[in-house]
């Protein structure tokens, strides 16, 4: 009877890392669906910068933000705070779109401080989304952080994939670069739509979340009761028990000094990654026979291998679990930056694809290594409260390399 018992209670497992898979590509799918145009506003703006100006506009709304909400982690309500992400990242997304049209798709800094303010919206979505759910996922199964971490990177090789799409159906016609990349921003809002639906009626309902969010109420937790609430248990498992010292959860600061390395390390991923990517691979590349398709294939190329590279550690004899080696594995990462110089200034279209393609390769892998070793050994609310404090991490790693990413500027003039 015990067996048929937790058998009942962990059904759902793989509809449950399907479901993860599309909350995390709408994590990213809208900011993704901005960087993916950039063909279309460096054609509207082209005077703006604005693959550098958007980025750079996106990370203090999003570094801000959640680092409020991390702070506040254990008074959130998760259930709430993950909807308004979603149901942000859909308003906002339906606005890009009403702005193109209502502006008909004309340039000039009226609409350009337009799209730096629906950016600034996005940053505000993701920090509600991405903390809140690999907070959520942390106290779960390690195959649900990697599905979530997997969506987000399918989020990026989809809408390059859908953006090559869109401007070949329209290339050969009359305004065609505008046309695509409404299609494209259509596309982006109905799925933003579903990912609400998604998080609202249909995850909370799955066993197997709800038995995690139960344990995780048992262990102390306070930020799941609506979850459970809107999953049919309106009452949290030992809600009327007194926690002792030992049930209670290490602080945030005890959290971060024993898990610094994870936390650097993830900074040090993105911080690399940004300064090269979007930026850089947008504007300073030269010229090449594949004319404005380059610097798309490029993208895309980033976001495919960075899809493949979050999937690589599934398969246990390659994942990285030692400390040691994930950090040194990421500092000798930073040997790309002098290739990345070099192939712009001397190499062929050839060494820059597969340079970008080692980029996304590692950024995907390493991150998945870092984010589902560094929650083991805790109670349901510290890994909720370690996870926010990682990705907050993750978070000001991106703010960092998108302002390094001027740097690749120097010399060039504006």
């Amino acid at each position: 009877m015990v067996n048929s018992e937790v058998t009942t209670r962990l059904q759902g497992k793989y509809a449950a890392i399907v479901v993860c898979w599309l909350l995390g590509n709408g994590c990213l799918f809208s900011w993704n669906s901005m960087l993916t145009i950039e063909d279309y506003y460096m054609y509207l703006f082209p005077k703006y910068h604005p693959p550098r100006v958007l980025t750079l506009v996106y990370q203090p709304f999003a570094v801000g933000t959640l680092a409020i909400l991390a702070y506040n982690e254990a008074k959130l309500n998760t259930r709430t705070r993950n909807l308004f992400g979603y149901i942000l990242f859909f308003i906002s997304t339906l606005l890009v779109l009403i702005l193109n049209l209502a502006t008909s798709g004309k340039g000039g800094i009226g609409s350009f401080i337009g799209i730096c303010a629906l950016s600034g919206a996005f940053g505000v979505a993701d920090a509600h989304v991405q903390g809140g759910m690999v907070g959520d996922l942390s106290y779960m199964k390690p195959e649900f952080i990697q599905s979530f971490l997997a969506g987000l990177a399918a989020s990026g090789a989809l809408t390059s994939g859908l953006r090559l799409i869109t401007k070949a159906a329209f290339d050969n016609s009359k305004d065609g670069l505008r046309k695509g990349a409404i299609l494209f921003f259509a596309i982006s809002t109905f799925f933003e739509l579903l990912c609400v639906v998604l998080y609202a009626f249909i995850f909370p309902k799955i066993p197997i979340v709800k038995y995690f969010r139960s344990k995780a109420a048992s262990e102390g937790s306070k930020t799941v009761s609506a979850d459970l609430a809107a999953g049919g248990i309106p009452t949290l498992p030992g809600e009327d028990k007194e926690y002792t010292k030992d049930t209670e959860r290490k602080g945030n600061k005890q959290l971060l000094l024993e898990n610094v390395d994870y936390a650097l390390d993830l900074f040090l991923i993105y911080m690399l990654t940004l300064s090269i990517f979007p930026g850089f691979l947008s504007e300073d590349t030269g010229s090449h026979s594949l004319g404005t398709l380059y610097a798309l294939l490029l993208i895309a190329m980033y976001n495919v291998w960075d899809l493949i590279g979050r999937y690589i550690p599934l398969l246990k004899c390659l994942k990285l679990e030692s400390r040691k080696l994930i950090t040194i594995a990421i500092l000798s990462r930073f040997l790309v930056v002098p290739a990345f110089y070099f192939t712009a200034k001397y190499g062929d279209q050839g060494w820059m694809i597969m340079l970008t393609s080692f980029l996304g390769l590692s950024n995907g892998y390493l991150t998945v290594c870092v984010l589902t070793s560094a929650p083991k050994g805790y109670k349901g609310p510290e890994q909720n409260a370690l996870g926010n404090l990682l990705v907050l991490f993750l978070l000001g790693g991106i703010f960092s390399g998108v302002t390094l990413d001027w740097l690749w500027l120097i010399g060039k003039g504006w």
